[in-house]
């Protein structure tokens, strides 16, 4: 069998690694756009010079040999042709597959902001290239501004801090990380952040920018009505799957991206899908999993996503970790919340009809463990006979009549 996989960063690396394991024989080819291994989520470490390109890479020296695959570096694919198994290459070359893996990620979106096309000094914070041009802009930068205050934007903003620098983050809803985290934790880093002297801008976007006679910014304008002078732009309001090359070969997208199934099928046979592609799962970790999991299909295996929390994230800004999981706000008044706070440590479960939904804890991560075997165990926290955050590792070490492990969810003089 011949295997092709688009993409060189977490899911396609890791299903390479994934096929040779499970098909000792089968040809392995690999097509990049980068020819660069390196980890998305830390660029923000290369910025701040806390780790060096070296240290970006997640994946062994001798990769190619060691499992025996050939990389074509710095090509894109243009068009796909189902119907012939066929990719149309940048290099003018084609390529023709068994079974194909799309692992070709996303790029920054740019919002329709006037100016922003012709503006020299405003960039994405997506590869290494976008990494190289900012660090050299925000050497001599005094008013660096980043747009968005997802997970990249307080990337970006802790890696120009690296760099001695104060910044102004401008974001259009009401906190920071508002996908992963609620107001409460929210307002932990952003105290901290402005701390160091950075300014927030929240429920608010970019309206114009102000570029002089060598197409650079000096200064933006606010929905707000405010203007700030700024000589660096970094755009981290979202990303946009890279999909283009699919059109007219049949194969599904929508408005965030690829459509695959829980066993990383597309629509047409013997075309996968795995990673940021798809436009669900902007999570390292999720997009290993998916990758290791198309892999697994491609070989004829049968495995599915269906025990981890795509939305699962953790952070640890300003020495402050927290980890986010799913809902991080209850949909409706049909959720119940439980929550324990004392001004440092923060911890909050949503759950409805005995399932979680959703889950913050900030400070004291030491509950993590405990979640992770409510959830891996799908246990009824409805019916668990203490306070959640009381439920302590023994209580799942009750045994059975064939001796395996089990919670017990009724256990005799719980209360507290």
């Amino acid at each position: 069998m011949k295997y092709v996989i688009l993409g060189s960063s977490a899911a396609g690396m890791n299903a390479a690694r994934e096929l040779r394991r499970l098909d000792r024989e089968g040809e392995i080819v690999l097509i990049s756009k980068d020819r660069d291994v390196y980890s998305r989520c830390i660029l923000h470490h290369y910025l701040g010079d806390t780790r060096t390109k070296a240290q970006l890479n997640f994946v062994e020296p001798d990769f190619e040999q060691r499992y025996r695959i050939v990389w074509k570096r710095g090509t894109a694919c243009q068009k796909l042709d189902c119907s012939n198994k066929q990719l149309h290459l940048s290099d003018g070359t084609s390529e023709g597959y068994g079974k194909l893996l799309i692992a070709t990620g996303s790029h920054t979106f740019k919002p329709p902001i006037p100016g922003l096309d012709k503006a020299k000094n405003a960039y994405g914070f997506r590869s290494m290239e976008d990494m190289e041009r900012i660090k050299e802009e925000a050497v001599k930068a005094k008013h660096p501004i980043v747009v968005g205050a997802g997970l990249v934007g307080v990337d970006t903003l802790s890696g120009l801090m690296h760099m001695g620098k104060k910044c102004v983050l401008v974001e259009m809803a009401d906190r920071l990380l508002s996908r992963q985290l609620d107001k409460r934790a929210a307002s932990t880093y952003e105290k901290a952040f402005e701390g160091e002297g950075n300014v927030f801008y929240f429920s608010t976007g970019v309206k114009e920018l102000f570029l002089n006679a060598d197409d650079r910014i000096e200064r933006i304008a606010l929905n707000n009505g405010e203007e700030l002078p700024c000589d660096l732009l970094v755009i981290t309001a979202g990303v946009r799957a890279n999909v283009e090359f699919l059109e007219g070969s049949g194969v599904e997208t929508d408005r965030f991206g690829l459509l695959i199934d829980e066993a990383g099928c597309t629509n047409v046979a013997d075309v996968y899908g795995a990673g940021d592609v798809t436009g669900r799962t902007p999570i390292w970790s999720a997009a290993v999993k998916e990758g290791l999991i198309a892999a697994a299909n491609m070989t004829g295996a049968s495995r599915k996503m269906t025990d981890y929390f795509a939305s699962k994230s953790t952070m640890n800004f300003m020495r402050i970790p927290t980890m986010s999981l799913g809902n991080c706000e209850a949909p409706d008044d049909s959720y119940q919340i439980e929550s324990e706070d004392d001004g440092t440590n923060y911890k909050k479960i949503i759950h409805k009809d005995g399932q979680i939904y959703g889950a913050i804890l900030q400070g004291d991560l030491s509950y993590a463990g405990i979640l992770t075997q409510l959830i891996a165990h799908k246990i009824d926290v409805s019916k668990v006979e203490k306070p959640l955050f009381k439920v302590d590792y023994s209580d799942f070490f009750q045994i059975d009549e064939n001796f395996e492990f089990y919670y017990d969810e009724v256990e005799e003089g719980a209360h507290e």
